[in-house]
């Protein structure tokens, strides 16, 4: 549970690095360039060890593979709130829908974790 809390978190600031730019035009780009770095500091202090602590090889319970299914589906369940609150953009159904499929693919993927 450590490691999808710590990646959670981790997703939050890099969703927020990757994206929070969209709203506004004012600054040049290589400020939203630094701006995200320093943003994006933080995920990196929060992922690496959360992989580190959930692999099979440090006594977690998720292989390489299942750790990044699984990043990438928490990427996604961390974008769609920021998607609505932040930028004010409704996800068109299509969008919906390939994120399911993503998600269907996390759970076939997590199925069957080593113990």
């Amino acid at each position: 549970m450590k490691t999808v809390l710590m990646l959670v978190a981790s997703n939050v600031f890099m969703t927020t690095a990757w994206y929070w730019h969209l709203k506004s035009k004012a600054l040049p780009l290589a400020a939203i360039i630094a701006i995200s770095w320093l943003i994006a500091l933080p995920e990196y202090c929060l992922a690496i060890p959360a992989n580190r602590i959930g692999h099979v090889n440090f006594g977690g319970g998720f292989t390489a593979p299942q750790l990044k299914v699984l990043q990438e589906g928490l990427a996604l369940l961390m974008f769609i709130p920021f998607t609505l609150l932040v930028l004010k953009e409704v996800p068109r159904w299509t969008d919906a829908a390939g994120m399911l499929l993503i998600l269907a693919g996390l759970a076939i993927a997590l199925s069957g974790r080593p113990s």
